[in-house]
């Protein structure tokens, strides 16, 4: 029997996340399979791989093929170097602590890397953010100096118009709220 290591697909439409199986080739996408060996989240950044180490390294050195995407997921999380590493062990190029040491550097290594691309992502969404936030608050000034530009204006035009009215009756009405008797 054929087994692959490959994604299913579940979630909603435009916003998919995805379990990695173990499954018969023959069998369907989201179908049958034989054992779940992970997750994988491709919405957040970076993408979310929870993967069941011991797991995919027994199904790889039983003989399972993984598709394409799972093989990049198992050499991102370092499956497919343990898997090498191993190989090498059996064949006598280096001995098992050899092995071992190698990987552990590689783990860091990868920590490492996968830190500070966290680390600059959360900063460059902090500046973006503040500089969206400048943007805003000088929009917001403008708009303020052009209301207040406008209303000094309006204040000057009728600050004449009152000043040029016949006679005190139209200033005593209009104090009074009521509309100048026309002679």
């Amino acid at each position: 029997m054929p087994v692959k290591i490959r994604l299913q697909r579940f979630g909603r439409k435009g916003y998919a996340y995805y379990h990695v199986v173990v499954a018969d080739s023959r069998a369907p996408r989201d179908g049958k399979f034989i054992e779940r060996i992970g997750t994988y989240n491709p919405n957040t950044n970076p993408a979310t791989i929870d993967l069941n180490f011991e797991k995919a390294l027994d199904w790889l050195n039983k003989g399972a093929q993984p598709t394409d995407t799972c093989r990049a997921m198992l050499r991102y999380r370092g499956v497919m170097l343990k898997k090498h590493l191993l190989e090498g062990v059996k064949k006598g190029a280096f001995t098992l602590e050899v092995a071992d040491q190698r990987f552990q550097e590689w783990i860091t290594k990868k920590e490492v890397a996968i830190n500070s691309k966290v680390e600059s992502l959360s900063s460059k969404e902090a500046a973006d953010i503040k500089t969206r936030l400048d943007a805003e608050s000088k929009v917001r000034e403008a708009k303020a100096a052009a209301v207040a530009k406008k209303r000094a204006a309006m204040a000057a035009k009728n600050a004449p118009a009152a000043e040029e009215a016949p006679g005190a009756p139209a200033e005593e009405a209009a104090a009074e709220g009521e509309a100048p008797a026309e002679a």
